[in-house]
């Protein structure tokens, strides 16, 4: 038994089944081995060896396609199959390029499956944008391909990402550009290595795009499954939701389809006279009966600020978690708790500010039995701005420290980036805003320095803040 060792790729593959077949190696013969695996104790080993004339081997275009597609079919006896089709054809057997013989109907179904996959990973990969205070990459995906295509698959994106850096990990690999070079990383990862969770801005408008679209009475779960692969479900925004809509539609949603929710816009505003106009609604009195955006509908309870009206400091979060949706006071889950543990270093005590959010319903997704934050979307956070306005009128904080990106955009709007603000202290009315990191974030951190340096950033921040409200 003569054993080849090759890399695993269809060019180290190609070279050496050339050399064999000048060698005459029958594919019977031949043990073939990837790099990594070793030969036997008492196998002779086949290294290419020099001949005195490598033959000239002739093949139709459609069989070099078919070879050169199977060869990223995952089956560790592809390279051995793969010789075996070259050998026939080789020995004059045209019949091995056609479906109609056995090797060439697995041949086709070998290509025909990485084809398949190949146009899975262009469908399904789903880049989310880092913050930019993070540095590159600036976007990042998970996928998981059912075959060897990520080469391929890179080779795309890098040509239609222009200078944009970015990585796609799956688990057997990843692939990153970093504006001009593709360089390809074979070895086995998880999504918690390469930061692939990072919570992107835009996703929340794709995610009120997709669930407005979807229609429960033209539901077709079959064919959901066929054109959506469930596998693929983790890797995208919107695969969050289906479990849910499609709950939904099982439970009579499907009866109805999108009545109550068309019923529920506003219409068309037009033009009347005024003394033909209907009265202007009066505003919510009541935090607690407030329906200016949906969130009300999945949140336990509103979560309302607290401290002291005279506090010279206003903190000001994202949104309520699980434990403040469930217990009705801010900042009283893990990342509360981190942040009383930067104030104590600040020096800041807790009954000295004002703990406070810019959307007051906690926005969640279902994820097994548990409730997932989800950040909001731009106009649930516009919606809400109306409570936050009452409060920075009734409170008479000095400085309003800002805990995330989602904070700072509810006062200066989405195009204010948080990297653009850290460390900066911004004039915003009569007051001074100190921007920094979500004490969530630092929790995400997988390495311990990286959640040391984002808990001292905020820190810095509390502690400046102290200084600004003293004076």
């Amino acid at each position: 038994m003569h054993v080849i060792s090759i890399d695993d790729d269809f060019a180290a593959w190609r070279a050496a089944a050339l050399d064999a077949i000048a060698r005459r190696l029958a594919p019977e013969s031949i043990d073939w081995r990837t790099a990594q695996a070793e030969p036997g104790l008492f196998n002779e080993s086949a290294a290419p060896q020099k001949v005195d004339q490598t033959p000239q081997i002739r093949v139709s275009r459609e069989l070099a396609t078919l070879l050169k597609d199977a060869a990223h079919f995952r089956d560790s006896r592809r390279w051995s199959f793969l010789y075996r089709v070259l050998w026939r054809w080789a020995q004059g057997e045209r019949a091995v390029a056609s479906a109609a013989d056995e090797d060439g109907a697995r041949l086709s179904k070998m290509a025909k499956a990485v084809r398949r996959a190949q146009h899975d990973m262009i469908a399904y990969v789903r880049f989310r944008q880092r913050d930019a205070a993070l540095g590159a990459p600036e976007y990042v995906a998970w996928h998981e391909p059912d075959h060897d295509v990520l080469a391929w698959g890179a080779e795309h994106f890098a040509a239609r990402m222009g200078k944009s850096t970015w990585l796609i990990a799956t688990p057997d690999g990843a692939a990153m550009f970093d504006g001009e070079h593709l360089q390809i990383e074979r070895r086995r990862a998880l999504a918690s290595e390469h930061d692939v969770d990072t919570p992107d801005a835009a996703e929340a408008l794709w995610m009120t795009y997709y669930r407005s679209i979807f229609n429960p009475a033209r539901l077709n779960e079959a064919a959901l499954e066929q054109h959506m692969p469930v596998r693929f479900w983790k890797g995208l925004p919107e695969g969050a939701l289906i479990p849910q809509l499609v709950s939904d539609a099982r439970g009579g949603a499907r009866r109805v389809a999108q009545a109550q929710r068309v019923g529920a816009l506003g219409g068309k505003a037009v033009q009347v006279e005024a003394h033909d106009a209907q009265p202007e609604r009066d505003a919510p009195t009541s935090l607690d009966t407030c329906r200016r955006c949906d969130l009300w509908r999945n949140a336990t309870q509103a979560v309302h600020g607290a401290g002291s009206a005279d506090a010279r400091i206003m903190l000001l979060g994202e949104q309520p978690g699980d434990q403040e949706d469930l217990k009705g006071e801010p900042f009283v889950g893990p990342a509360g708790q981190l942040l009383d543990e930067a104030m104590q270093r600040a020096g800041v005590p807790r009954e000295q500010v004002y703990l406070t959010n810019a959307v007051k319903h906690f926005k969640w997704e279902p994820r097994g039995k548990r409730r997932l934050h989800k950040t909001p979307a731009q106009q649930e956070v516009e919606a809400c701005s109306y409570w936050l306005e009452r409060e920075l009128h009734e409170v008479g904080a000095r400085v309003i420290v800002t805990l995330g990106a989602t904070a700072l955009a509810a006062l200066f709007g989405r195009r204010a980036t948080l990297s653009a603000h850290v460390g900066r202290v911004v004039p915003y009315r009569d007051k001074l805003v100190v921007a920094t990191y979500h004490p969530s974030y630092a929790l995400r951190q997988n390495d311990e320095a990286a959640r040391e340096r984002t808990v001292a950033a905020i820190v810095a921040a509390l502690d400046q803040a102290r200084e600004l409200s003293a004076r």
